[in-house]
């Protein structure tokens, strides 16, 4: 115990600056985003601009390629929340105002969660065969896993559909033990955290589905 502190002590005293900022940024965007704060989206895109420049040094291109996207939803979602807010105050001060409906939460039909599973499958394999024998990619097969895995997730969480949990669990444990790997020591440590995440957002999105069911 005593020698693993002070690793981690070590460690974090020579921390790199891009490390640094990123685990900082990270963290910060997923506690705005749990206390639905517009300064998520900012937070989101230093973080992302920083795995940018990390995954590419470490020759993580599926990684790379994945967190382009991320940069572009944050651009949007940063986006679309002022937008959404600036509606809102609209229609407060209007003497009609409009009446919108939350989108509940669901459940991925069976077969459609087939189809995704099969398509992450072929993925996995096409992308993993391809930056390995094209690109000096590393660990190509488990990068590609946590990039088509990431983006079913995220096409689920966009649908808010209840299984987009059970594909940032597998993601956020894959991508935990890749980046300690790597010796991307900020990365792992903030995937261990995103597990207990999944886990917490999974069983609070089920509470709140049996909650619509009884209204």
């Amino acid at each position: 115990m005593e020698s693993i502190l002070q690793q981690t002590i070590e460690y974090i005293t020579t921390m790199n600056p891009y490390e640094a900022t990123g685990l900082i940024f990270g963290l910060l965007a997923v506690i705005f985003l749990i206390k639905e704060n517009i300064l998520t989206w900012p937070s989101g895109i230093i973080y992302v601009l920083v795995s940018l420049v990390v995954f590419w040094r470490e020759k993580l291109y599926a990684d790379f390629a994945l967190h382009i996207f991320f940069l572009v939803l944050n651009i949007y979602g940063w986006w679309y929340w002022i937008k959404g807010s600036r509606a809102l105050k609209t229609d407060a001060s209007s003497d009609k105002a409009e009446v919108t409906e939350e989108v509940l939460i669901t459940h991925t039909p069976v077969h459609t969660l087939i189809i995704l599973i099969l398509i992450s499958i072929m993925g996995i394999f096409s992308m993993g065969y391809v930056l390995e024998t094209f690109t000096d990619a590393s660990l190509p097969y488990w990068d590609s896993a946590t990039t088509m895995l990431s983006l079913v997730g995220m096409w689920l969480t966009a649908r808010k559909q209840l299984e987009n949990w059970h594909f940032w669990f597998i993601v956020d444990v894959l991508a935990t033990g890749v980046y300690y790997y790597k010796g991307i020591h900020f990365y792992s440590i903030l995937y261990l955290v995103y597990i207990g995440l999944a886990v917490s957002g999974y069983l609070t999105w089920r509470k709140a589905m049996k909650t619509q069911t009884s209204l």
